[in-house]
């Protein structure tokens, strides 16, 4: 995977892009702008790389708008961009009538709730940076991730964690 993080010109882009073909990435994210729509659909009917989109939709519209456009091979909405639960499971559909693969973009410990929601789950980012103050933090087993069992987000605070990361502050 290679992430731009939106920083290409769309001239540089399809350069890039282009150049990377042929190596194997499972996708190229954000390589530009990320609501310049019609530049990633040029990008992404272009190229056999596949091209990973989402993580700044700001709310299921935006996505309808990339979906409909054909800027993206794979969408990757960012839980707390998206709209929350309610925003999550609205992109989930509508990746799920378009058949597009939906990966998550942080929050791994609520976006792995989500994407077992989602029809078209393709991958879960995982961070640990909530590691630091949570009692459970979220394992991984063989490279992959298990939601927790216990009701709603799962979540845990480590109240002794959080107090050591105060003091240090």
């Amino acid at each position: 995977m290679v992430d731009f993080n939106q920083a290409l010109s769309p001239q540089e882009a399809d350069v890039r892009a282009t150049a990377l073909d042929g190596y194997g990435l499972l996708w190229i994210e954000e390589p530009m702008r990320h609501d310049n729509y019609t530049a990633q659909a040029h990008l992404a009917a272009k190229t056999r790389t596949p091209l990973q989109i989402g993580e700044n939709f700001n709310g299921p519209a935006a996505m309808e708008t990339a979906l409909a456009l054909a800027a993206c091979d794979y969408a990757m909405p960012d839980v707390a961009r998206i709209g929350g639960v309610t925003g999550w499971l609205q992109s989930a559909a509508l990746a799920a009538l378009k058949g597009m693969p939906l990966s998550s973009h942080l929050y791994p410990e609520i976006s792995i709730v989500l994407l077992c929601a989602s029809p078209t789950a393709h991958w879960l980012e995982y961070v640990d940076w909530a590691d630091a103050f949570l009692a459970n933090p979220m394992r991984l087993n063989d490279g992959g991730a298990s939601p927790s069992t216990a009701p709603g987000a799962a979540h845990d605070w480590d109240e002794d964690k959080i107090a050591k990361l105060l003091a240090e502050t």
